[in-house]
C-alpha cells in the first residue's frame, strides 16, 4: 500500500490530523493499534478548558485553551455541552491566590466573573457551606468519543483509510528516510507494508517508542491521573477549586453522571495503569471539600489514563511540566520525512492537527490552507450513540415491539447495536469493547453485569460471534470493567459487585483474577 501520510495513533489529536490532511486533499492512512480514543483520549474527565486552570504557571496553554474552546463550541456544538465553570475556594484556600486569580486570567484573555457566594449556592446548590469565592468561567463538558468518531468519519468520507487494531512493528529507513512501516493485523496477526510519503507520528503517551522505531528521539514524562465516576450527577456547571492546579480540584458533569479527579504520578510503565483505592480516597475526600455531597454518593467506577507531557529536562513532578503542546520535525535526528505531534489537552487537539498539517503541506507542496479553523464538523450517525440520555429518548420514542433492552442501566437497544455493528461492517473484526467505545454499553450503575452476557448472545444471533469468541469476549470485557470497579468497593457499588461476582464466576467459571477489597 502506498500514501501521501501514515498517521500512527488514533486518538483525538490523530483523528484532527486525518481530516485537516483530508479537507486539504492530503491521502492519508491512520493506524491505531487498538480502536479509537483507546488512550488518554478516552481516559480523561472530558473538559472543554476554558484555560483558567493553567492562567497562573501557564499562560501559553491557558490562551490557547481559551481561543480553542471558544472555537469548538462554534464549530462542534454536538459534542459540547455548554456548562459554564465554577472556580471555588473553600476555607482555609490560600486568599493570596484567590485575590491574584481574575488578574492571572485577565492576562491570559479570560472572562473571569466574582459570583456571589450565596447567588453560586442558589444556583449549585451542593456547593459546600464552607465556600468563601467564587469565579464563574467559559468551562464546558465536551464528548471525546464523539468528537473523535466524528472526525475520523469525515476524514473517511474525504479519502482517508483507518485501519484498526493494528499495530506498527518496525519503521524501515533507506538513506534516513522512512520508506516502509510494516504492519501487524493484531486480531489475525496478518502483516501489511506501506510505503509513505511522510509519517505522522501522534501515539500519544507511545510517541517516544514509535519515533524511536525509526531511531529519533522525543523528550517525554508520563503523568498518570486517575478519575471517578458517580452514579448520579452532582452539579450542572464544571466546579473547580480555586488554588494552584494540585490532586483532586475538579468535578466534571459528566451527562447524567459527575466525574471527580484528578491525580498526577509519575510512571514509567505504560502497559500496567491502573486505578487504585488509595486514589480514589485522595479523590473523594478532596473533592467533598467543594462538594460534600461526594462523601456519600455512589461511585460506580474508576479509571486512570496517561497524559504525555512533553519535557527536556528531568521528569520530577508532572504537574510542573508544561500543557502545552510539542511538534517535532525529526530532520534534525536525520529522519527528514518523520513529524511527532505530543502533549497538549483534549481541547486543543483541532490546533495541534492544524500545526501539524500546515508542516505535512510544506512539505509534501500542498498549498492548499487549513479548513478546520472556519468548517463546521459534521455529526454522523456512527458517532450520536455516544451521547448519554439519547438511546433512552430514542428508544421510548421510536422502538418497535421487538427491538428489547440489552443494557438497561443506560437503555442500549438491539437496534442500536446492529446500526454501530454496520457502521463498523468495513473497519475490521468487531469486538465487545467496540460496541461499548460507541454506545453506552456497559457504563451504567450495574457497570456490564447484565448487558455483556446479552450483548454476546445478540452478536451470536446475528453471526458476529461464532465458537467460543463470545466467551472470551465477555471475559475479557467484564475483567476490564472490573479494573474500575475493584477501587470503587463500598456501600451500594459493593452489593453490586457481589452479585457481578456471583453471576459471571458461577456462570461463566471465570476468576476475576485480582485483590477483592476496596477503598472507605
Amino acid at each position: 500500500m502506498e500514501t501521501q501520510v501514515l498517521i500512527i495513533g488514533g486518538g483525538a489529536t490523530g483523528t484532527a490530523v486525518a481530516r485537516d490532511l483530508a479537507l486539504r486533499g492530503i491521502a492519508c492512512v491512520l493506524v491505531e493499534r487498538h480502536d479509537l480514543n483507546a488512550g488518554a483520549s478516552g481516559r480523561n474527565h472530558g473538559l472543554l478548558h476554558s484555560g483558567a486552570r493553567y492562567a497562573a504557571k501557564d499562560r501559553e496553554a491557558a490562551s490557547e485553551c481559551r481561543e480553542e474552546g471558544a472555537l469548538l463550541k462554534r464549530l462542534a456544538p454536538h459534542c459540547i455541552q455548554d456548562t459554564g465553570g465554577y472556580f471555588v475556594a473553600v476555607a482555609g484556600d490560600d486568599e493570596n491566590y484567590i485575590a491574584a486569580f481574575p488578574e492571572l486570567c485577565a492576562r491570559a484573555g479570560i472572562e473571569a466573573r466574582a459570583v456571589p457566594v450565596a447567588e453560586a449556592r442558589e444556583r449549585e446548590p451542593a456547593l459546600s457551606e464552607r465556600t468563601i469565592a467564587v469565579y464563574e468561567v467559559p468551562d464546558a463538558s465536551i464528548d471525546p468519543f464523539m468528537l473523535s468518531l466524528d472526525a475520523m468519519a469525515q476524514a473517511e468520507q474525504r479519502g482517508a483509510r483507518l485501519l484498526r487494531r493494528t499495530e506498527v512493528v518496525a519503521l524501515e529507513r533507506e538513506q534516513g528516510r522512512v520508506r516502509v512501516a510494516r504492519l501487524r493485523d493484531t486480531v489475525s496477526g496478518e502483516e501489511l507494508r506501506i510505503e509513505p510519503e511522510l509519517v505522522v507520528n501522534a501515539a500519544g503517551a507511545w510517541a517516544r517508542g514509535v519515533a524511536a522505531l525509526a531511531g529519533a528521539e522525543v523528550p517525554m514524562v508520563f503523568s498518570k491521573g486517575t478519575l471517578v465516576i458517580t452514579q448520579a450527577r452532582l452539579a450542572h456547571r464544571v466546579v473547580n477549586r480555586l488554588r494552584p492546579p494540585s490532586d483532586a480540584d475538579i468535578v466534571m458533569p459528566g451527562g447524567t453522571v459527575s466525574i471527580a479527579g484528578t491525580t498526577s504520578l509519575t510512571v514509567d510503565d505504560l502497559e500496567s495503569i491502573e486505578p487504585t483505592a488509595a486514589e480514589v480516597d485522595l479523590i473523594v475526600e478532596e473533592a467533598a471539600a467543594m462538594l460534600p455531597v461526594l462523601d456519600g454518593a455512589r461511585c460506580i467506577r474508576a479509571y486512570a489514563g496517561v497524559r504525555p507531557l512533553v519535557s527536556a529536562g528531568a521528569a520530577g513532578d508532572g504537574r510542573a511540566v508544561s500543557r502545552g503542546f510539542a511538534l517535532f520535525d525529526h530532520a534534525r535526528h536525520d529522519v527528514p520525512n518523520l513529524i511527532t505531534i505530543t502533549g497538549g489537552k483534549l481541547t486543543t487537539c483541532r490546533l495541534m492537527a492544524e500545526r501539524t498539517a500546515d508542516l505535512v503541506a510544506e512539505r509534501l507542496g500542498v498549498r492548499a490552507p487549513c479548513r478546520t479553523r472556519e468548517e463546521p464538523l459534521p455529526a454522523t450517525a456512527g458517532a450520536r450513540w455516544t451521547k448519554p440520555g439519547l438511546a433512552p429518548q430514542t428508544w421510548m420514542r421510536e422502538h418497535a415491539p421487538e427491538d428489547t433492552l440489552i443494557c438497561e442501566c443506560e437503555m442500549v437497544s438491539r437496534a442500536t447495536l446492529d446500526a454501530i455493528a454496520a457502521e463498523l461492517g468495513g473497519a475490521g473484526r468487531m469486538v465487545l469493547a467496540d460496541l461499548a467505545l460507541r454506545s453506552r454499553l456497559g457504563k451504567g450503575a450495574c457497570q456490564g453485569t447484565f448487558c455483556t452476557v446479552r450483548a454476546v448472545a445478540h452478536l451470536y444471533e446475528r453471526g458476529v460471534l461464532a465458537g467460543e469468541e463470545g466467551i472470551r469476549e465477555s471475559v475479557e470485557f467484564f475483567r476490564e470493567r472490573w479494573r474500575g470497579l475493584r477501587p470503587v468497593l463500598w456501600g451500594d457499588q459493593l452489593a453490586q459487585v457481589e452479585l457481578a461476582e456471583a453471576i459471571h464466576c458461577g456462570l461463566q467459571g471465570e476468576e476475576l483474577h485480582a485483590r477483592r477489597g476496596g477503598a472507605r
